[in-house]
């Protein structure tokens, strides 16, 4: 069954910056990998945010027809690194794990199924000889695995993923676009921010534009043209491995 996610004239202000996104309007049917792209400070991630009903805003998101909060328990999200405390004591399988508890009551113990499913997922990325490592050891590529491997055991339809490829390797990179590919065959639908303009038409299928609003969204092939970056970028994108460049 296909999937869709529907946003109308949304927008998001805060009291020292306001208009960070204004009038949005985005329908995303998957499954499919999908792109949010756009320069620093263009409300990216808060569009991402805004989706997940993680901050204020006005308008209307509605996922398969249903408001983001009784969606909830069909979506998995990876938020940037850089606001995860690396130093919380927690293992690899632990950490895991906690995707397996957003389905269940509060203080209810996993089964042996539930630890079955955390290892599995573990191990298809690679970090089974690591599994009792403290989360505070890893480098930046094995995090991410990690936090992949918890959206894993979710079983969520929907994925959010706030730049995942952030200060990692390229084997780890390798591995997650497999993983991201293989949900998509899988039926899901994964929404993600990224800034490497070089990897676009490789990992997207569509592509969202921001800037402080939606400029344009589509097939990765009518929409990362240079009609829509020279006025996202303001003529100045250079995209190596045979992309497009801009003066």
């Amino acid at each position: 069954m296909n999937s869709l996610i529907t946003i109308k004239n949304v927008g998001v202000s805060y009291a020292m910056q306001p208009h960070v996104l204004r009038d949005c309007n985005l329908s995303i049917e998957g499954p499919t990998i999908t792109g949010i792209i756009g320069p620093n400070g263009a409300g990216k991630s808060t569009l991402l945010k805004a989706i997940l009903g993680l901050i204020p805003s006005s308008g209307e998101i509605r996922i398969d027809g249903e408001t983001t909060r009784k969606a909830l328990s069909r979506i998995a999200y990876v938020e940037q690194k850089s606001h995860i405390d690396f130093t919380f004591p927690i293992t690899i399988r632990e950490c895991v794990a906690l995707g397996r508890t957003v389905k269940k009551a509060p203080l209810q113990r996993l089964t042996k199924e539930d630890w079955a499913k955390v290892d599995e997922a573990i191990e298809e990325v690679g970090l089974s000889e690591l599994a009792t490592r403290q989360i505070g050891a890893l480098s930046g590529g094995q995090f991410q695995r990690v936090l992949l491997a918890r959206c894993m055991v979710q079983e969520a339809d929907y994925i959010f993923l706030d730049e995942p490829f952030v200060g990692i390797d390229m084997l780890s990179e390798k591995v997650i676009m497999t993983i991201i590919r293989k949900w998509k065959e899988e039926g899901k639908t994964i929404l993600m921010v990224n800034h490497d303009l070089s990897k676009v038409k490789e990992y997207f299928d569509h592509v969202v534009l921001v800037k402080h609003g939606i400029v344009a969204s589509g097939k990765t092939e009518e929409v990362f043209i240079s009609k829509y970056l020279d006025h996202v970028y303001g003529g100045s994108v250079y995209i190596p491995q045979g992309g497009e460049q801009h003066a």
